[in-house]
């Protein structure tokens, strides 16, 4: 299957808490489940993005479809 994704990485360091915010621009298709409408985090960022991660999405709608 070919992947209907891209990604982009930006790394920002944040010197007040010394801590490393890792940005990640994904463009991709919205999924549906059952009556939900839902975003898929590839597995390509499966090591970067982890189950009860907080997260910041914002949600920009590129194409009507």
């Amino acid at each position: 299957m070919a992947k209907k994704y891209t990604i982009q990485k930006q790394d920002v360091s944040v010197s007040q808490n010394s801590l490393k915010q890792r940005n990640f621009v994904i463009t991709k298709k919205i999924a549906k489940h059952g009556k939900q409408a839902i975003i898929i985090i590839p597995t390509a960022l499966k090591e970067q993005i982890k189950p009860s991660m907080l997260a910041k999405v914002t949600i920009d709608v590129l194409e009507d479809g």
